[in-house]
């Protein structure tokens, strides 16, 4: 199986979709814990409740699963997050605290993995990207992502619905970040947050310059909002995606405004 699947569009807007793809190789996969096997950190059906809402759109989408490596973490492997609970390029352990291996991954196997997978991911999103600001002048990366509405490991209490990240406002023009976050606080019956507990990971952080013509912000959902149950067998919701999608195709849309009000081509 492929490491990344591109679908290339003709706007101004590049979804990444690191967290979704669930391919574990079955050497890697026999190493893993039972509990691992579940694959239970998997931001399940983003792409899914994604699909569709921004005709023209790019969309980068790692198929393997975070557990091979992370794709959202820097190749450094150095913490995005110090002093909080958080975890690693390849993870160690679970969202709540659980080792994940049977046998734990060598050095080599890092840096064979960050080969094979990690950096292939990355050169299609950095391709991409490239050739977006090229036809547009502008590129914006919206990078998808979800997690469960609760996980005391992590956070204390329940997340918000929305969770904005624009790496504390270096990661893309202020009208970005502020257009996001007013969709998101107009949405009636949800929660939303700018900056809270997840700032943006390493794709927002790297790929963000905004002085470059390169704007990039995360949107980490809470999974009760699309999913059935945050636990197995973690069933798409369809009446709460439906209810989800309009706003999320909301924020999309506003981007895809903020490029074409900057001159980028049509």
């Amino acid at each position: 199986m492929t490491p990344v699947e591109v679908v290339r569009g003709d706007g101004p807007v590049v979804l990444g979709l690191p967290h979704t793809g669930t391919h574990v190789p079955e050497a890697i996969r026999a190493r893993l814990t039972p509990r691992g096997r579940t694959l239970s950190d998997t931001d399940w059906y983003v792409h899914r409740l994604y699909d569709g809402l921004l005709p023209g759109a790019t969309t980068v989408r790692a198929t393997f699963h975070r557990y091979v490596i992370d794709a959202n973490r820097p190749p450094s492997g150095e913490s995005l997050y110090p002093g909080q609970n958080t975890t690693g390029l390849i993870p160690l352990t679970d969202f709540d605290g659980h080792p994940l291996w049977e046998t734990e991954p060598a050095p080599e196997d890092i840096g064979s993995r960050r080969r094979d997978y990690h950096d292939v991911y990355h050169a299609a999103l950095a391709a991409e990207l490239e050739r977006v600001r090229a036809k547009h002048g502008i590129a914006i990366l919206y990078d998808c992502h979800s997690i469960r509405s609760e996980i005391p490991f992590l956070f204390e209490g329940r997340l918000p619905d929305f969770n904005i990240g624009t790496n504390s406002g270096r990661s893309c023009a202020p009208a970005i970040a502020e257009a996001t976050a007013r969709i998101c606080s107009e949405a009636e019956g949800y929660t939303s947050v700018l900056n809270g507990r997840f700032k943006g990971g390493w794709t927002t952080r790297h790929y963000g310059r905004p002085a470059e013509g390169l704007h990039a912000i995360q949107m980490e959902l809470a999974q009760d909002t699309h999913l059935m149950s945050e636990s197995p067998p973690f069933d798409y919701d369809p009446a709460g995606a439906a209810q989800l999608r309009p706003h999320l195709a909301a924020i999309l849309h506003a981007l895809e405004d903020y490029a074409f009000t900057q001159g980028a081509t049509r």
